[in-house]
């Protein structure tokens, strides 16, 4: 009776919920099977305790409405609120549409999302090379022609005078290494060594200039290459025997070792491979390591290179089909728009007509920059990636971003980082290091990279004019001006139009003179 009590208890709840009765019976039974399984006899229930049951529910019922309603009465107090303000801002937006504010373009509003205004410059400029290239090709018809470009580099298919001449300058960098043994076995003198890197240094500036200039069979082109070449091994082999010469001093201060601070950050740091051993002075005066120096894309010499950890083909051959395209483009530009515009520019220089003058260095302005920054991404940014993926060599800052620079000198500091970076090792700290106050410092570093302008252009096409020099030192009292005077976006654009119709126009007058030299009488 019991079990069957505790059964019907809870299905019988479950089905009667609403019913008091069938509670309280449930209870009851519930009690009974209690009492039951004690032994003991069960309370007699009264009618009384019915009615208390019953009451008792009621009332409850009677608290849970009570409660719902005050529920109610809260919500609808709360949302009485927010109704009362909607109503009120919808009356205050009817009465009253203005407010406060800038417009959007003013300086005032704080507003910098142009990205619109940037892309429709960027369509207009698009348009605007289309329509003048296409204007190019209905006047002059197609000049791209490949096989004229082998003819700049070979005018005699037996005599390759620049091939010669840049094969010579192993001899200068077997002169740097052997001079930098004998310093580190003790065979010579300090002063013997600094006289024989000395000479060294000048012959690579003097010997490949004299033979530009002597053999008539090396074009413009394979000049302006080969002395390139010079230059940069140049620029390699000062800082090699700078940074030699700073490890025989380390050694002589009683350090057994060169340690890993004065040479390069640890391999676990660097290489991101422990394949590439740490090597130490003398260990690093061998050939290998001189002729890595000599292929990776730096100017600045330290004993152990940050290397990366294995080559990706995939980002090389990137790379690759980056060089040949971007070459044939800057080929194809030159002999289509720059060559036909210098031809016609020609007349006006020579008749001194001013305003024809102005009107043609402004056109000739727009290809020679457009073909300058294609330049400078063949050059820097697919041709260095290449090599330094080929060699693993893990520093990839070549360039910074120069095109945000609100300074002339924040310009030069960041377009070419490896010049950048000789210049403040070995020339411009060693300047203050020495007394010599920043800005002499400064105006020293233009004079140097303005003679090696002019060394570049005007030795391979054998015509001196000064123009790269007085361009470049022009930029000193530019940087000046633009820093004192101008700010922000103004300094952005003074930079950009000096970039435009300043260096550029230098080069160009170098092109058309020759020109005018070579060909002024045939035309």
């Amino acid at each position: 009776m019991s079990d069957r009590a505790e059964m019907r208890g809870p299905s019988s709840r479950r089905r009667r919920t609403t019913i008091s009765g069938g509670a309280s019976g449930g209870a009851k039974q519930a009690n009974g099977s209690k009492w039951h399984e004690a032994g003991e006899k069960p309370p007699q229930s009264s009618g009384k305790t019915k009615t208390d049951g019953v009451s008792r529910h009621a009332s409850n019922n009677g608290k849970v409405d009570r409660e719902m309603g005050k529920q109610q009465q809260l919500q609808q107090l709360a949302n009485s609120p927010k109704k009362q303000r909607s109503a009120a801002e919808d009356i205050n937006e009817r009465l009253s549409c203005h407010v406060l504010q800038e417009s959007l373009l003013s300086s005032a509003s704080g507003y910098n999302n142009y990205r619109g205004i940037l892309n429709w410059c960027v369509v207009m400029l698009v348009l605007s090379n289309a329509r003048l290239f296409l204007e190019n090709i209905i006047k002059y018809g197609i000049l791209v022609d490949p096989i004229q470009v082998v003819s700049l580099f070979l005018e005699d298919p037996y005599s390759w005078p620049a091939a010669c001449l840049i094969i010579v300058s192993n001899v200068f960098i077997l002169a740097a290494l052997y001079t930098e043994r004998r310093l580190a076995v003790g065979t010579i003198s300090e002063t013997t060594g600094l006289i024989l890197h000395i000479f060294n240094l000048a012959a690579m500036l003097i010997f490949p200039s004299a033979i530009v200039l002597t053999v008539t069979s090396i074009t413009p082109v394979g000049g302006v290459l080969s002395l390139g070449i010079y230059t940069v091994l140049f620029l390699k082999l000062y800082s090699y025997q700078d940074t030699n010469r700073w490890c025989r001093e380390i050694r002589q201060a009683k350090a057994k070792r060169l340690t890993r601070s004065y040479s390069c950050p640890s391999v676990a740091q660097s290489n991101g491979s422990a394949v590439h051993t740490h090597v130490s002075y003398p260990g690093n005066l061998t050939h290998r390591d001189i002729y890595y120096f000599v292929s990776a894309p730096t100017l600045c010499y330290q004993l152990n290179f940050p290397r990366s950890p294995r080559i990706r083909k995939s980002f090389l051959m990137r790379r690759l089909f980056e060089m040949l395209f971007f070459m044939q483009l800057l080929v194809g530009l030159i002999q289509q728009w720059m060559v036909p515009t210098i031809q016609n520019s020609m007349k006006p220089f020579q008749e001194m007509d001013f305003s024809r003058m102005v009107e043609r260095l402004l056109k000739l302005a727009v290809p020679n920059h457009l073909i300058w920054l294609i330049f400078f991404y063949w050059f820097f940014h697919s041709s260095m990636n290449f090599m330094a993926e080929l060699l693993q060599f893990g520093d990839r800052e070549f360039y910074k971003d120069w095109w945000n620079s609100e300074s002339v000198t924040y310009f030069w500091a960041n377009w070419n980082i490896p010049v950048h970076k000789w210049c403040l090792r070995h020339f411009y700290k060693p300047m203050l290091k020495r007394g010599v106050n920043k800005f002499l410092a400064q105006t020293a570093v233009f004079l140097v990279s303005a003679f090696f302008h002019e060394y570049l252009v005007s030795v391979p096409l054998k015509m001196f004019r000064l123009w790269a020099f007085m361009g470049m030192m022009a930029q000193v009292p530019l940087a000046w001006f633009v820093g004192r005077f101008l700010n922000g976006n103004y300094g952005n654009a003074a930079v950009w139009i000096s970039l435009i119709i300043g260096q550029p126009v230098a080069v160009l007058m170098y092109v058309h003179d020759y020109y005018v030299i070579h060909y002024g009488s045939t035309t």
